[in-house]
């Protein structure tokens, strides 16, 4: 087995978030959504970014944020994702890698530039997102890196990259080389809509390559065409190793095998801004099991709750700087 560089490489969107403050008039104004993912144009993303006052721009995308997270705890992460040769794809590459990931993609040097996100936050904290997809939808299998793949303890996936049979080859090919190697293979349904125009694929992709398995509760009851969580959880049993389960207030549950876990949802003196949170889940979820705490899935789980109740507790979809260290006082560790 070839030795380890990485806890976890990610595969996903590589995506520049611009988060902004805003009310329920400029959500009237523009037609949005509230609460929502929708996709845009590039005009309408850039009439949506010239309305929208000051705010953050960072690297992002759902599997980068996980990943991100990641490395904030500690762990030695890898991300694989697409951006363009042009000023917002050098703002990711330089964010994610001052974040201490390895970041090494080859950027387009023509077509579409680099993907951006608009999202705008209420004062109920409701966040709602418009994503121009850009460039990082030409992700190809060519952007595997066999290498990174292999040498990580578990290969993480998103399922917002779903949509392209260039990036279905690249999850693919991944996945493959990752159990090739003794690797695990993780990956995130993302988004209930994402799974109704997929069902059919998701399905044979966990059945088939999938170790690891996030899902909120829509998400899991869409992907098994159930009317009750019960029954997609029951489901989910059956389909891969280890399927993490969040609930938002209701915390998460825990599958394996026989093996069962409810774990509660952290308290939060008041949620600011719950985007990211599920990212957040999957990176603490994923750093308490590449890093000693494997055998002990509700503690991982805790882990995972821990990190997503920092991340609704600020601005923005990232944790904070001293997150480690806070979770280390939480769990006890020296």
């Amino acid at each position: 087995m070839t030795q380890t560089r990485f806890d976890v490489a990610g595969i996903g969107n590589a995506i520049v978030d611009v988060l902004a403050h805003a009310d329920d008039a400029f959500i009237g104004k523009h037609g949005l959504n509230k609460g929502s993912m929708a996709l845009v144009d590039d005009v309408r993303a850039e009439a949506l970014y010239q309305d929208m006052g000051p705010g953050i721009e960072c690297s992002g995308g759902s599997a980068a944020n996980t990943i991100a997270g990641l490395a904030l705890l500690g762990a030695r992460a890898a991300f694989i994702g697409k951006v363009s040769d042009d000023q917002l794809g050098r703002v990711f590459a330089h964010d994610i890698t001052s974040a201490g990931v390895h970041f090494a993609t080859a950027p387009s040097k023509d077509g579409a530039p680099t993907a951006r996100s608009m999202i705008v936050v209420t004062p109920d904290a409701e966040r709602t997102m418009n994503t121009y997809l850009g460039a990082c939808v030409d992700l190809n299998a060519d952007d595997v890196d066999p290498d990174v793949i292999a040498a990580a303890k578990v290969t993480y996936m998103e399922g917002y990259l779903w949509d392209k049979d260039t990036a279905k080859e690249a999850f693919v090919k991944a996945a493959k080389i990752a159990h090739e190697a003794g690797r695990m293979v993780s990956l995130s349904l993302s988004d209930p809509f994402c799974v109704d125009r997929h069902r059919d694929s998701f399905l044979a992709l966990v059945e088939n390559h999938v170790d690891i398995l996030f899902a909120n509760e829509d998400e899991i009851m869409s992907l098994y065409r159930t009317v009750t969580f019960d029954d997609a959880l029951q489901k989910a049993r059956g389909h891969c190793k280890i399927a993490a389960l969040t609930r938002s207030e209701k915390g998460s549950i825990v599958v394996s095998g026989e093996e069962l876990h409810v774990v509660d949802a952290e308290s939060v003196a008041k949620v600011m801004d719950t985007t990211g949170a599920g990212d957040a889940y999957a990176a603490g979820f994923l750093y308490g099991l590449t890093n000693g705490h494997g055998d002990d899935l509700a503690l991982c789980a805790r882990i995972g709750g821990i990190c997503a109740g920092d991340v609704i507790a600020q601005f923005g979809a990232r944790p904070a700087d001293n997150l480690k260290d806070r979770l280390n006082t939480i769990l006890g560790v020296a």
